[in-house]
């Protein structure tokens, strides 16, 4: 372990369960790198994530956003096209674009949607887009008639998230620059949304711990609410 780490983690006591503004308080003081770390909240779920019924794939809108406003492609048809640019979509994707897509494996997006009409014609890339996350889906509302609308939420704030094989969940929730009243709007935004995404066969304890990291700094454990 590096001295700066050791000198970080020096400033957590291991011992103790930090209540939300204690530890937004202190994870502002623990990123030891030059640029603007992302913070972050870590989740371990008492879940089985071998079923398909517990798996958890579900959506929030941060009230501040990320800090960080992603790439969006919109796969749409011509009468959608206007719209799509508008809404401040990065890349307008129609048929002939998919095809090329599918002969180059060439992404220059962070995420995509898509209108109903739309999805079919995808199935020729889902094995491009899925392994990397990015085919849309109606769960996490990046496929639907209202193009715009899609597209605002995304360019303001609303991200995705879901399980890992070991029932974690890695969810960004702003930035250390951000101040103190920003990062709790946005971290009570996403534990209320993750609470709500608790799937009705999970038994026993859905959230078994949780903790707030930044980039490349130490973690501190939450108490659960």
């Amino acid at each position: 372990m590096s001295k700066r780490m050791k000198a970080l983690e020096a400033k957590v006591d291991k011992n103790k369960v930090y209540n939300l503004d204690e530890a937004i308080k202190l994870i502002r003081e623990l990123s030891g790198v030059k640029f603007d770390a992302s913070v972050e909240l870590h989740a371990r779920l008492g879940i089985d994530p071998k079923k398909t019924d517990q798996q958890i794939r579900s959506t929030v809108a941060l009230p501040h956003g990320t800090g960080k406003v992603k790439t969006v492609a919109a796969f749409v048809s011509v009468n959608d096209e206007k719209a799509a640019k508008e809404a401040g979509a990065d890349f307008v994707y129609g048929e002939e674009d998919i095809k090329k897509l599918k002969e180059t494996g060439k992404i220059e997006f962070e995420i995509a949607v898509a209108t109903l009409e739309m999805m079919p014609k995808l199935a020729i890339v889902a094995k491009i887009l899925g392994p990397k996350g990015l085919m849309p889906n109606p769960k996490t509302g990046t496929v639907g008639p209202d193009v715009k609308k899609m597209i605002t939420e995304l360019k303001k704030g609303k991200i995705t998230f879901k399980n890992d094989d070991a029932a974690n969940l890695h969810i960004p929730c702003g930035k250390v620059s951000f101040d103190e009243q920003k990062l709790k709007e946005n971290l009570e935004a996403v534990l209320d949304a993750l609470k709500k995404a608790k799937p009705a066969s999970a038994k026993g304890i859905y959230i078994e711990a949780l903790y707030l990291t930044t980039t490349m700094g130490p973690s501190i454990k939450l108490a659960i609410s």
